[in-house]
């Protein structure tokens, strides 16, 4: 497996959005980025808040797409392009309503199902086969109450149990950094908060 290059957290831009569960994968990077000790800047070219940060000793790019969840793509394309990032080298964070809150998994390459953050990013890389790290926020029971649910704040426990995920993400990207997918997803795939 190709080593992670860079990691993408998806969300939608401004104070609004910051705290729905759309933003879960957003929130995973603004995150790493904390940990490292540093800050997401605004990066034009990236269309997006980025920073380069080390991750156990290796060279990793973090970015936010500042664009509408829909429209990630340019910024994704953008990173790649300018870095000569494949998209085996790219793990995009992002809400999982077929999960619910406190888990998080991995997967390496795959449809959009349904997403339309990871839809446009398979349409502007014209490739699917990037990794992706799906974080829980579970599903409100009716597909026409979805967007609502998404846009929406998540309550107390429910916020406590998708930061455990995060935690226990950020914990196994060391492994995934070294390219020991078994071992991340072991872990990873057996917590549930």
């Amino acid at each position: 497996m190709p080593q992670v290059k860079a990691i993408i957290g998806l969300g939608n831009p401004g104070d609004n959005y910051a705290a729905t569960r759309h933003n879960a994968g957003a929130w995973l990077v603004e995150i790493l980025a904390r940990q490292a000790g540093t800050e997401l800047r605004t990066e034009k070219k990236f269309l997006g808040l980025y920073a380069k940060v080390q991750l156990d000793g290796q060279e990793l790019h973090l970015l936010e797409p500042t664009t509408f969840m829909n429209r990630s793509g340019g910024a994704v394309a953008a990173l790649c392009q300018f870095f000569k990032i494949a998209p085996g080298e790219l793990l995009v964070a992002h809400d999982e309503l077929d999960l619910p809150p406190g888990t998080a998994r991995y997967k390496q390459g795959g449809g959009h199902g349904g997403h339309n953050g990871l839809r446009d990013i398979i349409s502007a890389l014209g490739d699917k086969d990037f990794n992706r790290l799906r974080i829980g926020i579970g599903h409100p029971g009716d597909s026409r109450q979805v967007t609502n649910y998404v846009l929406g704040r998540p309550g107390k426990s429910e916020l406590e149990a998708i930061g455990a995920a995060l935690d226990e993400s950020l914990a196994t990207l060391p492994l995934v950094m070294t390219g020991e997918w078994a071992r991340a997803m072991s872990r990873l795939h057996s917590f549930k908060a």
